[in-house]
């Protein structure tokens, strides 16, 4: 088997395994349903329930739900508490093997075509989102994330699907433009950059997601039931997205820096407002504003988070949108 095969088996075999992953995630949302954080009391350790969770559950498991809801009973909930950390850490060991296989496909794919391997969209999205997967394991070492597994492993899933799908394309050499270090650079950044906009976004998503079910508690005055119990409040999650955004941002800033010097090596001019550079500045607007709308306006929240998804949005488009359907100078990537 050649290093080009393996690179590629590497790649779809990642793409297979984060879709276990997924449905491992969704599965350990499925088994909470209905139970509220009281369930887990009693005989599951404290360390193997989510940490960082929130105590939002008021009322104790074995006792009729204010809503008139059907009786969970004690041991049935720990049951479910312990089938949903099952599933919880099923879903984290198959992301990490993902992400194995994910490096495999990326360093196998540098060293058959004797190079960095970013010189087209394939190599491109491949390479970042092995950042977005070891930032998210990164982030795990540090404090347990894991209600973000869904959100991540299901991106994992779809880029690496639509990576090998419809993206893929043979190992070719460099075009003269990328011979430059501050190709290598830049990319490097961006790639960074990714990780932290995409874990910030997926925070927001699932900000919105919570929110929702705290306003729907407080409206009805029944607890929250469910996985979302476990996920933390609404404050933390929005602390971690602004976190990450915060981290992001100015890696965002010196890609495209990056990218200017780049450009005045290989064409001529720092700034040419080719497509690509224009998305760019969009996104980068988008970021600053969020930023700054945090800062002097206090906007959190909601708004915060909606601005942060269109954030994410426009930088997706500004990674692979503008160089299937727009022509410019960095239309040399291609697919």
């Amino acid at each position: 088997m050649t290093l080009a095969s393996l690179s590629a088996l590497g790649i779809v075999t990642a793409a297979v395994v984060f879709i276990l992953a997924f449905l491992a995630h969704v599965a350990e949302w499925a088994a909470l349903r209905g139970v509220d954080d009281g369930a887990s009391v009693g005989t599951v350790p404290a360390q193997a329930v989510l940490v960082g969770a929130a105590r939002v559950g008021a009322g104790s498991a074995g006792q009729e739900p204010a809503d008139g809801g059907p009786e969970v009973s004690r041991d049935a909930g720990d049951v479910a508490v312990t089938r949903a950390e099952t599933w919880g850490r099923m879903g984290l060991n198959l992301t990490v093997i993902g992400a194995i296989c994910q490096l495999v496909g990326v360093v196998c794919r540098g060293l058959a075509a004797h190079r960095a391997p970013w010189g087209n969209m394939y190599e491109f999205v491949t390479t970042a989102l092995l950042f977005v997967v070891i930032a998210y394991l990164v982030l795990m070492t540090r404090q347990n994330v894991r209600w973000l597994g869904i959100g991540v492993t299901a991106l994992m899933a779809i880029g690496d699907g639509l990576a090998a799908t419809v993206l893929y394309v043979g190992i070719a050499p460099l075009v003269p433009a990328l011979h430059s270090v501050w190709f290598v650079v830049h990319i490097v950044a961006a790639c960074l950059a990714a990780a932290a906009l995409n874990v910030g976004a997926i925070a927001s998503i699932l900000f919105l997601v919570k929110s929702r079910a705290e306003h729907r508690a407080e409206r009805t005055g029944t607890p929250i039931r469910g996985f979302l119990a476990r996920v933390p409040d609404c404050r933390s999650i929005d602390n971690l997205a602004y976190r990450a955004h915060a981290f992001g941002f100015p890696i965002w800033t010196f890609t495209i820096a990056a990218g200017s010097i780049w450009a005045e090596y290989a064409w001529g001019r720092f700034w040419g407002w080719d497509p690509k550079e224009t998305w760019s500045l969009v996104t980068w607007v988008i970021y600053a504003g969020y930023l700054h709308a945090r800062a002097t306006a206090g906007w959190r929240g909601t708004r915060a988070a909606i601005v942060a998804i269109i954030g994410i949005a426009a930088f997706w488009f500004n990674f692979v949108g503008v160089n299937l359907f727009i022509s410019g100078l960095h239309s040399y990537a291609g697919i």
